[in-house]
């Protein structure tokens, strides 16, 4: 963990979540366009999946240079350097790491939530900021399920202690009507628990779809 002590007097906060893909090729020219892109819409907090931290790289520092302190996952590692990661240009406080193996299909996956108090100055306040990855497999979906309940719990426990704005992000890998993703948006319960949070896409394009698995993805694989 590193941290970043640069204050800010937005009354905004401008957030951001990308799966980086790890190292895959083309990575020097994913990295060239990376650089330039938060470079150039400087967001406030990010959450990245699928980053590499392995044998002294930390690819999210690679990209984003000294700017902002980065958070690395350190629970439910699976050996081979990828994992999630916040990264912030406002001060860190506290930090909740989730592990997410809860069955044993979910063993061979890096599955975790990292819960960061992110420091934003008033009038907005201190954030908590999550940053999801349940299971990606499409018949997992009982996994996403319970490892997003867990999830949930864990911020309930923490919200109104704090009296936090949260801020859920992350590769959720599954369709908007999935059970798991129900759930967040306050259209369906899961193990006795209901939660609202508001889909940050919806608010902003009401009634356009938001799809990110799609055949427009030159990378989709088969």
């Amino acid at each position: 963990m590193t941290t970043n002590t640069t204050p800010s007097t937005a009354e905004s906060l401008r957030v951001a979540t990308l799966n980086l893909w790890g190292r895959s090729e083309p990575w020097p020219d994913r990295r060239a366009v990376l650089t330039d892109g938060f470079r150039r819409l400087r967001p406030d907090v990010i959450a990245f999946q699928e980053a590499i931290t392995i044998d002294g790289y930390d690819q999210v520092a690679d990209i984003l240079g000294s700017d902002y302190g980065i958070v690395h996952q350190s629970v439910g590692l699976i050996g081979d350097g990828n994992g999630i990661a916040v990264a912030s240009r406002l001060p860190l406080g506290e930090v909740r790491e989730v592990d997410l193996h809860l069955t044993e299909r979910t063993a061979d996956f890096p599955c975790a939530t990292i819960i960061a108090e992110i420091l934003v100055p008033e009038p907005i306040g201190p954030v908590l900021f999550v940053n999801h990855l349940p299971n990606w497999q499409l018949s997992f979906e009982y996994e996403r399920e319970i490892q997003t309940v867990a999830v949930a719990r864990a911020i309930e426990e923490l919200a109104p202690q704090l009296e936090r704005h949260v801020i859920v992000a992350g590769d959720l890998d599954t369709a908007p009507d999935a059970a798991s993703i129900r759930f967040w948006t306050g259209k369906q319960s899961l193990d006795g628990m209901s939660v609202c949070y508001r889909d940050a896409w919806e608010s902003a394009h009401p009634g356009e779809p938001g799809h990110t698995f799609t055949p427009e993805n030159g990378n989709m694989i088969d």
